[in-house]
């Protein structure tokens, strides 16, 4: 890999030329399938908290490209629940494994991984913090759909406070000349950190209440769903109807805008919009399998 990396742990570790690579390298496995390029080699699955396309995209990503997998799919199945904590964890599997890939419900758990253990840490979400893995599947499709990335116009929908998905594509964005569009109730407003981030790198971006403030702007709409325990009982029902987009709001946006999500999708996204020429969530989380099969052998090879 260039410049290569020991771990992925978050999007501000890498630099616009490796994310190129990542890039280039997961079109290319997504155009040819590469075989059995890590026949010899061992992932260790380890999640801590639910998942469905993640996890079973990296343990397809593994196979197709001829790894064993092993691990498991919560804390409740390791050694967690014996009171071992997360380092020791780590310094064990590392022992059984050529790389980790670790999603866990704390916050900075994968740093904190890469910190003990001997082999390569891949983070598949810790918390509210960062999802990398996602960002660049999110980032493959955008330039997939729109044949460019510098210059897009991107629209954020939803929990932009908490969506660990949101903060690292953010931070991606933040390397392109991207205009960027947050649309989100008061209280899931984006992190200021992040938002002092795209100041520093001089991003225009700006603040909305109603996703029909933004849908004649945006190449790109990404919707992520308005998470209910945050609000009141009786404040979340009078919300979420401000935030889901339905086909007939899509009558007058330009016609290559494509909508994203990184799923699961609840209410934010009405089944009408499946059957239009804007959706691209489906075939986004597709994506994910060659995004995961390039970071694996980049980092293993």
């Amino acid at each position: 890999m260039t410049e290569s990396l020991s771990h992925i742990i978050s999007i501000s570790d890498l630099n616009l030329q490796q994310i190129q690579t990542i890039l280039h390298t997961a079109k290319q496995f997504k155009q040819q399938a590469p075989g059995s390029l890590l026949s010899n080699k061992i992932i260790a699955n380890c999640f801590f908290e639910p998942s469905t396309r993640t996890r079973l995209s990296f343990a397809a990503a593994a196979a197709r490209l001829g790894a064993s997998v092993i691990g498991f799919t919560s804390g409740a199945d390791s050694s967690i629940q014996k009171g071992e904590s997360l380092q020791d964890s780590i310094k064990v599997i590392s022992h059984y494994a050529d790389l980790i890939v670790l999603r866990h419900e704390q916050e900075g758990a994968a740093r904190l991984a890469q910190e003990v253990s001997a082999k390569p840490i891949i983070n598949a979400g810790d918390g509210a913090n960062q999802h990398p893995t996602q960002a660049l599947i999110d980032l493959f499709s955008m330039a997939e759909t729109q044949t460019r990335l510098d210059g897009l116009a991107i629209g954020f929908v939803g929990d932009l406070k908490y969506g660990r998905t949101i903060h690292s594509l953010v931070q991606l964005c933040a390397l392109f000349t991207m205009r960027l569009f947050f649309v989100s109730p008061p209280a899931l407003l984006l992190p200021d950190y992040l938002c002092d981030y795209l100041k520093y790198n001089k991003i225009r971006f700006s603040f909305h209440e109603r996703i029909s403030d933004i849908l004649e702007k945006v190449d790109i709409l990404y919707m992520t769903r308005l998470q209910k325990e945050r609000f009141a009982a009786d404040e979340y029902p009078l919300l979420k109807y401000k935030f889901i987009l339905t086909a007939d709001l899509l009558a007058s946006v330009k016609p290559q805008l494509k909508v994203l999500h990184p799923l699961p999708r609840v209410d934010e996204i009405d089944r009408t919009v499946d059957s239009t020429q804007h959706a691209y969530y489906f075939e986004q989380a597709a994506n994910g399998l060659y995004i995961r099969q390039a970071l694996l052998a980049l980092l293993l090879q």
